[in-house]
C-alpha cells in the first residue's frame, strides 16, 4: 500500500510541475492584489491589450503527454517479404518541457515512454531446436511478430503557444533511443500454431528520428527506424535488413 501511495504522490507532483494553472483573467490595468487566505502579493502585468495576467502564469509549459497511434510501414524487404495486413503500433509517456526562450514558444523536452509495434507479413520465424530460422510463409491465417519498447525521446520544439491559448500550432521534432525487453513471434494456420518469445535475433537498441505537426488536438506524426530491426537474422543466406517507417497521429496533454 505504502508503494502504491507513493506512485501517487509522484505522480501527482509531476502533474503539478507540469503546468502552473491559469488564473482568473482581471480587467484592472495596474494593481497589486492581495490573497488574504494565503498572505500572498502578486504582481500583474498588461498583456495582450487589457488583460491582466498573472507573472506566474507566463512561466508556463507545454505538452507534457503524449500519446501516438500510427501504421506501421516494412522497408528494405526484399527476398518476397511482403506485409499481409494492417500493422500498427502505440506509443506514449512523458516529456519534461523546458522552453528556452523569453515567449516560450522555442523549447526542448526529453521524456520517457512505452511502444508497441505490431508487424504482419510473410515472414515465418520459427524455432528448431536452438536455432531460429526464417522463411517466406504461403498458406497461414496469421503471421506477426510484435516488439516491446521502453523509449527516450529527445525533442526540440516550436509552436505559437500563449498563456491563455490552449490550440496552437506546433512543430516538434526529434530522437528516441529505444530498448527492446519483449518480442514474440506468431504463425498460425490450418492445423498448426507456432511461437516464439524473445527471440535474441531482434535488435535490442532502436534508434529513430521522428516529426509531429499539427494545430490543437490533431497532429501528424512519422517516425523512421535508423538502423534494422534484426542484428543476426538471415534469410536464404541474405541478411534481412527490415527497418520501419511509422505513420500516424499523435495527442498532446498537460
Amino acid at each position: 500500500m505504502r508503494y502504491l501511495l507513493l506512485v501517487l504522490f509522484l505522480f501527482s507532483t509531476a502533474l503539478g510541475l507540469s503546468q502552473v494553472p491559469d488564473e482568473e483573467e482581471l480587467y484592472i490595468p495596474t494593481k497589486v492584489e492581495k490573497d488574504t487566505v494565503q498572505e500572498r502579493e502578486y504582481s500583474f502585468m498588461r498583456k495582450y491589450n487589457d488583460t491582466m495576467v498573472k507573472t506566474n502564469d507566463l512561466l508556463y509549459r507545454e505538452d507534457q503527454l503524449y500519446l501516438a497511434l500510427t501504421y506501421n510501414l516494412l522497408q528494405n524487404r526484399t527476398q518476397d517479404i511482403s506485409q499481409s495486413a494492417l500493422s500498427a503500433g502505440l506509443s506514449f509517456g512523458f516529456l519534461r518541457d523546458f522552453p528556452i526562450n523569453k515567449d516560450r514558444n522555442i523549447a526542448l523536452a526529453v521524456g520517457a515512454g512505452y511502444s508497441y509495434n505490431d508487424f504482419r507479413s510473410n515472414l515465418h520465424i520459427a524455432e528448431v531446436g536452438d536455432e531460429i530460422t526464417y522463411q517466406i510463409a504461403e498458406n497461414f491465417d496469421k503471421n506477426q511478430f510484435t516488439l516491446h519498447y521502453v523509449e527516450v525521446p529527445l525533442e526540440f520544439r516550436w509552436r505559437t503557444s500563449t498563456p491563455k491559448n490552449t490550440r496552437f500550432w506546433r512543430v516538434y521534432t526529434g530522437v528516441k533511443f529505444s530498448y527492446l525487453f519483449y518480442n514474440r513471434s506468431q504463425i498460425i494456420g490450418e492445423g498448426f500454431s507456432e511461437r516464439v518469445k524473445n527471440n535474441p535475433d531482434f535488435n535490442k537498441a532502436k534508434y529513430s528520428v521522428y516529426l509531429s505537426v499539427g494545430h490543437g488536438g490533431f497532429n501528424f506524426y512519422i517516425n523512421y527506424t535508423l538502423n534494422p530491426i534484426f542484428k543476426n537474422a538471415y534469410l536464404n543466406g541474405e541478411a534481412i535488413e527490415l527497418t520501419s517507417l511509422n505513420l500516424g497521429i499523435i495527442f498532446y496533454f498537460l
